[in-house]
């Protein structure tokens, strides 16, 4: 859960609200006065599944979010609530021992790096990101490591904070919990294996958790993808290239045009997977059948 953006250092979690069957949520945010009255239940919840967090500041964002606009590479919202609650009065509302800062809804809008995509508003898993703020490394650091080896088990939010969000949002929770950033990453991960996309995740956790890193996913009859310096380069092949990787065995026309088509909305599958969780996508054209290009 620990994530360094600034000093203090910052844990990054998120209130997932899972919805009832058929179940849409009727607000996108709330106002200041909501914000501030869920953000003093998720403060009293996590102060009692670990006693430190209530000497930490809480900083919470009225407004949920699908999986992946949080799941951006430099985890793009918390880092705007990071720097908002810099900007906040040091005055700010008192929680369970520590400042706890809200940010809602001024005439319906959020400010603009905090405003959730209406593209990605109909999925079933909603999420309201927090983050604790502390200028004890140490202190963070334990709870962080606490936080991650039990709060996807052990974090089911207060039936007072569970039923505040059902009203404030207008939607139907079946269930309530709190999770780490690296919890929904984890999620995800499962997620995307059971939709048929597990061979791209290592390309998106490499973007979340070590941008520096290189990543491939060379493994026909996928597409030739190569993560690096911060972007995913996808492989364009020439038919002869990709009938030379991938097909050299089919020698019937019909079947070889269903089956590059085929690959070819699995690239722009990979490519709009990529792109929601901003990272960015290049094509590039590859004449050879093999990796050289990227």
């Amino acid at each position: 859960m620990r994530d360094a953006i600034d000093a203090p250092v910052h844990l990054l979690g998120a209130l997932a609200l899972e919805l009832a069957p058929g179940s849409q949520p009727g607000r996108a945010a709330l106002a200041q006065a909501e914000a501030g009255a869920l953000a003093a239940g998720v403060a009293q919840d996590l102060a009692k599944f670990a006693p430190e967090a209530a000497g930490m500041e809480l900083v919470l964002v009225g407004a949920h979010y699908d999986a992946v606009e949080l799941l951006r590479p430099g985890w793009p919202l918390h880092q705007a609530l990071a720097q908002l609650a810099d900007r906040a009065p040091a005055d700010g509302a008192r929680g369970v021992g520590g400042r706890v800062i809200a940010f809602g809804a001024h005439d319906d809008a959020l400010p603009q790096s905090l405003a959730a995509s209406d593209e990605y508003r109909g999925g079933p898993l909603r999420l309201v990101p927090f983050l604790l703020r502390a200028d004890d490394a140490a202190l963070a650091a334990e709870l962080g490591e606490r936080f991650e080896r039990s709060l996807l088990d052990l974090g089911m939010a207060g039936a007072g904070t569970a039923l505040l969000a059902q009203d404030a949002f207008a939607m139907q929770v079946e269930h309530a919990r709190y999770l780490t950033v690296h919890d929904l990453a984890a999620m995800m991960a499962m997620q995307y294996d059971h939709a048929g996309l597990g061979a791209l995740w290592p390309l998106i956790e490499a973007a979340l958790l070590a941008p520096a890193q290189e990543e491939w996913l060379d493994a026909p009859p996928e597409p030739l993808v190569r993560y690096a310096d911060g972007e995913a380069r996808i492989a364009l092949f020439s038919p002869p290239a990709w009938k030379a990787r991938y097909a050299a065995d089919i020698g019937d026309e019909a079947q070889l045009r269903r089956r590059f088509a085929g690959f070819e909305m699995r690239q722009r599958q990979f490519a709009a997977v990529l792109g929601a969780h901003g990272v960015p996508v290049t094509f590039v054209d590859c004449p050879r059948a093999d990796a050289g290009a990227l």
